[in-house]
């Protein structure tokens, strides 16, 4: 119940500001139920979030509402997209439900807040932003 109560807060405090939930889809090995009960309480308490679906790309953004992932079984995983089209789309806020064993440029300067919602026991050093476990 505390990462719910983390994750409340944190969304509370940016009801004005724009957004975005991006799902890493490169492995199945995942613990699917629990990434769609977040997009769902996620999608409750601000429904105007985009959903970004992306494995080593981008395969779909969404309203939240119309949440369908899709999973692959490949395990390549590239943050670098995702954190461009944020900063193209001025997204104020990203939280990126992912393990953190994805790829990015070293030289990508992120300007987006950057929240990792970790779905495992073990919670990784993030190069950036903060972690919070959600398992």
């Amino acid at each position: 119940m505390r990462w719910q109560r983390s994750l409340m807060n944190l969304i509370k405090e940016r009801q004005s500001k724009s957004v975005a939930l991006a799902v890493d889809t490169s492995t199945n090995q995942t613990r699917t139920i629990l990434i769609n009960n977040i997009v769902k309480f996620v999608g409750e308490l601000k429904p105007d979030v985009k959903l970004v679906q992306a494995d080593f790309k981008i395969r779909s953004i969404t309203p939240i509402q119309e949440a369908n992932i899709k999973y692959y079984t490949h395990g390549k995983s590239s943050y670098t997209e995702v954190l461009e089209w944020a900063e193209k789309e001025k997204i104020d806020t990203l939280f990126y439900i992912t393990d953190v064993t994805g790829y990015f440029y070293e030289d990508l300067d992120v300007k987006v807040e950057t929240f990792w919602l970790v779905p495992d026991d073990y919670v990784p050093k993030v190069p950036f932003g903060k972690a919070i476990k959600v398992a």
